[in-house]
């Protein structure tokens, strides 16, 4: 075939290096438009797994990167004056240029013909290639020419940086942040030869702009850079290579990715390769790793299917398919990784202390976990989690090893949980005219029993009018006080979980059927229904439920009192926490979100008079709640709908409610609209949590598919969240907890005395399945070594 890269960076090169390689007939061409062995740039940064696929794709190319390259395993972070390292990283570094050079060499040897000081002004001047690669970089003429075909989208980022370099070394990839009277800076520090060091700095446009540094010439750039982090650089100078650029040579990052990778032009097949089709962000250091991974995928499938021109069209929708998962994937942990850092200044650097901000940087990307990080780096990782069990009040001997933070006693007003998991509110339908049965005893009585340090019961509605079903229990006549009593006896007297009861009121979403009986969920009852309240009057699903009625100032009235007598109720019952709802479209929902709030009086139009309803129901709540029993708050985060209520709304509305005595925010979403387009996947509702804990400066329980101990770990090690929830994994099995703790190998974790039994055999089923996964890991780690 007869193949042209256009684009000499380290895709192009190293694709038509490998083919080359594989098949010596191919005509190679590759077109840059710099001069022989030169490049722009300082450093680049991959990762150890893929120095090891390219030994095995091209060892001698590999081997001379490895003997050029800069391996450290060392994370080390400068902030507040504190300095913190954790090892066991992996990573390598090597000039930009000096890797260029190694490919370009190596492309020579193979035969590949090497055309310099040529701009290519498009695919259209190669008519007799078989083949175009498009490696031409992120301002891809190419990709703009068919852009009607790649679909290509390129978002610009908010904070600026610089791209610098500096004489002086480190033995670690360094994160330093200074904070100046405008703002935080911060800059990524990593050498890549034995006389430079990469040193970019970065920092939010607001701050950027304040300092005059979009006046700033390049030198009175560096010069503001080098007084910055004097003492990190320690006198040593800053210097550019990018001479060529106009300006102060500040850029925004700009992620680019593309719907289609391929097209045929009525001559050649033109692929789109590296940054022409994806870019990562530099905050995982993950371009080159991109590019030299699509050059393998891509050279790997002509070896399979032929080395000829008519395998092309399927070897290029392979090529897609293949890399589109694994390029959106790291896209994905790229994109948390640089939001980390745009939202830090804000976020972090001031809340959080030394410990903890090094622990939420290493985990930005969410690629790495709790117990990843345990395997990277066991001493780092145990003396945090020694910190974190201080911070939380509990003194470990020193002979012993800290818990993990999931297993850290949690305080709040009176109230000191045993964990940090929470079970969270799940409706089970079983109430007989809104009595707990026997079953909600024996269901929360074995949740309580399995460990879990918090236990609240699904939503107890406030009047007959509020429930959900006629299966749903309330806190409105003395036989419900009664029962709930018994419930949070049983769990007092049997386990040391604390009970929890959740008030709400189902508004609009009310009089439906239980989800296994009529119509299905959301559906109304085919007879019996009753009328419904809500903020305004609309239909939940559209031409299907009842429509509301808007409330009046006396509805308004009566169903505070309704409140403020199931408060005292669940007090009389012995709940030792108090959540009020005000999420998922019921009735204080309603009030919060435009999308259901549609009144023109002083309950409705700005977020402010949104929230004079709720904010009015939970301070009278509050008044006769007992002051040593905490209140949180259930809120969705996020209508998931354009027009709703968004995660900066959910800050304020956080904030409204802690002015209001508020102790804790239960971050959820969505549910509100049968128009929302929420983006599930693990711990998917933790980012609201982590804002709001942040921003509004409240404690917050993160909740939604969080589903092992790694992830509440993590989410709690960082800072994300103060208490986890966990909901279906907790109807799937009660123990949980004691499951989970077991799986981690959290020895010390108590059982129901009943139980030990159980907990010895657990844990040894665990222990042996740890010890097989690290003996075949092994193996498969000798079997690749030979």
């Amino acid at each position: 075939m007869k193949i042209v890269c256009i684009g000499g960076g380290p895709s192009g090169l190293y694709f038509a290096l490998l083919m080359k390689q594989a098949h010596p007939a191919h005509d190679i061409t590759v077109i840059e438009r710099n001069k022989p062995y030169d490049t722009f740039g300082w450093g680049v940064v991959f990762s150890d797994a893929t120095m090891d696929n390219m030994r095995i794709h091209d060892p001698q190319t590999a081997a001379e990167i490895q003997q050029a390259f800069n391996h450290w395993d060392d994370i080390e972070l400068e902030i507040k004056g504190q300095r913190i390292r954790s090892g066991g990283h992996g990573f390598v570094g090597i000039g930009r240029k000096k890797l260029l050079n190694i490919l370009q060499a190596r492309c020579e040897e193979l035969g590949v013909k090497l055309v310099f000081e040529m701009e290519a002004q498009g695919d259209q001047d190669y008519p007799d290639a078989d083949l175009i690669i498009a490696s031409d970089g992120i301002n891809s003429r190419i990709r703009s020419k068919y852009q009607d075909v790649f679909k290509p989208d390129i978002v610009v980022r908010p904070n600026r940086y610089i791209w610098l370099g500096t004489h002086k070394l480190f033995d670690a990839f360094t994160f330093a942040f200074e904070k100046t009277e405008h703002g935080w800076f911060q800059s990524h520090i990593y050498k890549f030869d034995d006389k430079t060091t990469t040193f970019i700095v970065e920092c939010p446009e607001h701050v950027w702009l304040a300092h005059g540094l979009d006046q700033a010439d390049q030198e009175q750039s560096i010069a503001f850079c080098e007084q910055l982090f004097a003492k990190t650089l320690g006198g040593a100078k800053l210097m550019t290579n990018a001479r060529h650029l106009r300006g102060s040579a500040w850029l925004n990052f700009q992620r680019v990715k593309c719907e289609q990778w391929h097209t045929f032009n009525g001559n050649s097949h033109v692929v789109l390769m590296g940054d022409a089709v994806h870019t990562a962000h530099f905050a995982i250091g993950s371009g080159t790793k991109l590019a030299i991974e699509d050059a393998i995928v891509l050279a790997n499938l002509f070896r399979s299917h032929g080395q000829t021109r008519d395998v092309i069209p399927g070897v290029l929708a392979q090529y897609q398919t293949e890399r589109n998962v694994d390029v959106l994937r790291l896209q994905n942990a790229a994109w948390n990784a640089m939001e980390w850092f745009e939202v830090c200044g804000e976020r972090y650097c001031d809340q959080l202390d030394g410990p903890q901000f090094m622990y939420s940087m290493l985990t930005r990307s969410q690629r790495i976990s709790h117990e990843n990080l345990r395997l990277r780096d066991a001493r780092w990782l145990g003396e945090f989690e020694r910190w974190f069990a201080d911070r939380a009040g509990l003194a470990v001997p020193a002979e012993r090893p800290a818990p993990p933070p999931m297993f850290t006693p949690y305080t709040l007003r009176d109230v000191t949980l045993k964990n940090r998991i929470v079970v969270s509110p799940m409706a089970q339908y079983l109430a007989v005219d809104g009595a707990p049965t026997d079953y909600h005893l024996v269901h929360l009585g074995a949740r309580a029993l399995g460990g879990a340090g918090l236990v609240f019961a699904e939503m107890a509605c406030v009047s007959a009018q509020g429930r959900i079903t006629p299966g749903c229990p309330g806190l409105y006549a003395p036989e419900h006080l009664a029962a709930w009593r018994r419930i949070a006896d049983w769990i007092h007297a049997q386990s040391d979980a604390k009970f929890g009861i959740q008030l709400g009121h189902a508004g609009a979403k009310a009089s439906t059927c239980v989800p296994w009986e009529g119509g299905g969920i959301d559906h109304p009852l085919p007879e019996g229904n009753w009328p419904l309240l809500a903020a305004s009057g609309y239909q939940y699903l559209e031409g299907v439920s009842q429509t509301s009625q808007a409330m009046t100032r006396e509805d308004m009235d009566a169903v505070t009192a309704q409140f403020v007598a199931a408060a005292r109720m669940a007090d009389e019952a012995g709940a030792d926490w108090l959540e009020l709802h005000c999420a998922h479209g019921y009735l204080l929902s309603s009030f919060i979100s435009p999308l259901t709030n549609t009144r023109s009086d002083a309950y409705g139009g700005s977020l402010a008079n949104r929230l004079r309803y709720p904010l009015e129901v939970f301070r009278a709540v509050r008044r006769v709640w007992p002051q040593g029993k905490p209140i949180s708050v259930r809120i969705s985060a996020h209508d998931w709908v354009e027009g709703g209520i968004t995660p900066a709304d959910a800050v304020a509305v956080a904030r409204a409610f802690k002015e209001a005595g508020a102790d804790m925010i239960d971050c959820s979403s969505g549910q509100v609209s049968k128009k929302e387009k929420p983006v599930y996947g693990r711990m998917f509702q933790t980012p609201f949590a982590d804002r709001i804990r942040q921003e509004a400066g409240i404690p917050t329980i993160a909740v939604g598919a969080i589903s092992e101990a790694d992830h509440a770990n993590s989410i709690l090690a960082a800072g994300r969240a103060d208490l986890c929830a966990v909901a279906r994994p907790h109807l799937a099995n009660p123990a949980w907890t004691l499951t989970e703790a077991a799986k981690i190998g959290y020895t010390p974790q108590p059982w129901p005395k009943q139980y030990r039994a159980g907990k010895q055999q657990m844990e040894s089923i665990f222990q042996r399945e740890r010890a097989q996964a690290a003996q075949a890991q092994a193996s498969a780690a000798r079997a690749a070594e030979a």
